[in-house]
C-alpha cells in the first residue's frame, strides 16, 4: 500500500500538515485566508501570511480533513476538549466535528482532531471520506 503524500509548512510556532489526495477541493480554506492558500503558486501555502489564531480556525473549518495542524512547542491538547457534532451536507458529504478514531476496511486506524467529511453518495474513491464525486455523480440528499 502506498503511503499517502503528505506536506508541512510552518511559522515556527505551528505547522500546517496538507494531505492532497483527502482533498475535496471544497475551496474553504482558498475562501477563508486567500493571501495564504493560493493553489495557482508553487508552493500553494504561504503560512507567514496570516496568524496562528487565523490559520487555527481556518483549519478546523476544512470539510474534508485535507489540513490539518500542530503547535511545534507543545502537544496538542485540543483533541481532548473537541466537542462531537454532525452535519449532513445537501446533495453532499456527512461532516462530522471533533476528535474520532477511525477504522477503515482494512483494519487501519487513524485518530482525527477537527471536521471530517464522509461519504453518502457511495461513489468516493477514498472510502470512508468524501473525495467530492458527489458533484459528478449528481447525488440527491
Amino acid at each position: 500500500m502506498d503511503k499517502d503524500i503528505k506536506k508541512e509548512y510552518s511559522n515556527g510556532e505551528l505547522t500546517i500538515v496538507w494531505k492532497p489526495k483527502t482533498c475535496i477541493h471544497a475551496a474553504e480554506c482558498v475562501k477563508a485566508l486567500p493571501q495564504v492558500y493560493n493553489p495557482n503558486k508553487k508552493p500553494w501555502i504561504a503560512i507567514e501570511n496570516a496568524s496562528t489564531e487565523e490559520l487555527k480556525s481556518q483549519i478546523a473549518k476544512c470539510p474534508s480533513g485535507a489540513l490539518g495542524y500542530y503547535m511545534n512547542d507543545e502537544q496538542d491538547a485540543e483533541s481532548e476538549t473537541l466537542e462531537t457534532k454532525v452535519e449532513v451536507l445537501e446533495n453532499g458529504p456527512l461532516l462530522v466535528y471533533g476528535t474520532l478514531k477511525v477504522t477503515d476496511k482494512e483494519g487501519n486506524t487513524e485518530t482525527k482532531n477537527k471536521t471530517t467529511a464522509f461519504c453518502r453518495c457511495g461513489q468516493s474513491n477514498n472510502k470512508p471520506y468524501c473525495d467530492g464525486s458527489h458533484l459528478s455523480s449528481n447525488f440527491i440528499g
